[in-house]
């Protein structure tokens, strides 16, 4: 149960640091080879381009490992299965630092996406759970945050690290920062009971709670059209003029921050209209950037990253008011899935896009699926995102839906 400190409306800062942090290492895991993949290569005698399947191996295990282990997983105490995944990605990290052996290092990086899974299914259920309902969704954008900071600093930092002391230097210090977490982890954040079979409702009835299901759909529209362009902003930069593309790619993280920022600072007094705003303001940057070139391209770029930064977080927070609390680590497991299949089916069409009619269709093709995400959030008005006066009507949204023992002392405390 939340302490005093929290029923009064304080944040529980140290907490939700150390799952920022879980955040921030589950990205650097994920990311830090795609910059090395020559000196990996090099090292474990393969071509580069089998390098770059260690990033892939961890991609494919995370996405099939997100909902069927989050369900094996759902009666047992949280903060040990959150610990269990932070040591394996301390052991998974110390092993690829260690290994010479190509099929060794390809099996340890399925095993850390597994553990991947696992981790982005229970983040953001547990943030939700650490602090009363009113601030749950500045507490999501704070876990969030890690994604960005890891993204902007953390993968160049370990880049830096990988020129100046080896490519095994700079898993060897993840897999010992890992190590600490766990420490911060088990002195910082509550520990929440698992499901008990009584009470745990079936997969099928979680994405069946009104709401999920729309929440879900939002989400693959929305990450296919974003990456259908992302994915091959250098040519698309070319194209129009925009200059260098390590440029506009600085122009856009740079924005992404701004956005998660001013989201984290309105997400819990106006979730719909905010999501509402950052897809209009997606959608505008897609039609300067399919109608115009040279510097306004820039400026397109950065409101796009402005807008897009947010909308993980305002997705994810929509999603666990949908289906509740106690349902929110099914629920993110199957947003994780879907999240994983809107990046590779965007990468997929941008490309079929870019060799059939260039780089300029590309904004072309993600403004209708942004458009649709936009009508669909506009419409879903009762149950996937209500307004203030709906969301007023329910203490936990999803919970009169989905009717179930309440079993957790955690669940029970947040009412």
């Amino acid at each position: 149960m939340h302490d005093g400190a929290e029923r009064a409306g304080r944040m529980p800062w140290p907490g939700l640091l150390a799952l920022f942090a879980a955040a921030f290492t589950a990205v650097m895991t994920e990311l830090l080879p795609a910059g090395l993949l020559p000196q990996i290569g090099a090292a474990l005698g393969v071509p580069e381009g089998r390098a770059g399947f260690l990033v892939t191996a961890y991609a494919v295990a995370s996405f099939l490992a997100a909902i069927p282990l989050t369900a094996l997983l759902r009666r047992f105490a949280r903060r040990p299965v959150l610990v269990g995944t932070l040591v394996g990605f301390a052991a998974c990290n110390a092993a690829t630092a260690l290994s010479s052996s190509y099929a060794v290092t390809f099996g340890v990086r399925v095993l850390a996406g597994a553990m991947g899974g696992i981790l982005w299914a229970m983040l953001v259920g547990y943030a939700a759970r650490m602090v009363p309902p009113e601030r749950r969704g500045r507490a999501i954008a704070i876990v969030s945050a890690g994604i960005t900071v890891a993204l902007c600093a953390g993968i160049p930092a370990g880049a830096a690290l990988a020129g100046m002391f080896g490519w095994r230097a700079a898993f060897g210090a993840l897999a010992v920062a890992a190590a600490v977490l766990v420490g911060w982890v088990l002195a910082t954040v509550p520990g929440f009971p698992g499901e008990a079979a009584a009470g745990r409702v079936p997969l099928r009835r979680v994405a069946a709670v009104p709401g999920v299901a729309t929440v879900l759909g939002v989400t693959v529209l929305v990450l296919v059209g974003h990456q259908a362009v992302y994915t091959y902003l250098a040519p698309l930069a070319a194209l129009t003029g925009a200059g260098r593309t390590s440029v506009v790619l600085l122009v856009f993280g740079v924005g992404t921050v701004a956005g998660i920022w001013v989201v984290g600072a309105v997400i819990d007094r106006a979730l719909r209209v905010t999501l509402v705003v950052v897809l209009a303001v997606v959608a505008g940057a897609m039609v300067v950037l399919g109608a115009l070139g040279g510097p306004v391209t820039l400026v397109a770029v950065a409101l796009w990253g402005a807008a897009f930064g947010g909308v993980p977080t305002l997705l994810q927070t929509a999603l666990v008011n949908a289906s509740g609390p106690e349902n929110a680590d099914v629920a993110t497991s199957m947003q994780t899935t879907v999240y994983n299949a809107g990046i590779a089916g965007g990468s997929l069409a941008g490309g079929l896009v870019l060799e059939g009619t260039g780089a300029g269709a590309l904004p072309w093709t993600a403004l209708p699926l942004v458009a649709v995400a936009l009508a669909i959030v506009l419409a879903a008005r009762r149950h996937a995102f209500p307004g203030r006066r709906a969301a007023r009507d329910r203490a936990w949204p999803g919970d009169r839906r989905v009717r179930v023992p309440r079993t957790t002392s955690g669940t029970a405390g947040c009412r």
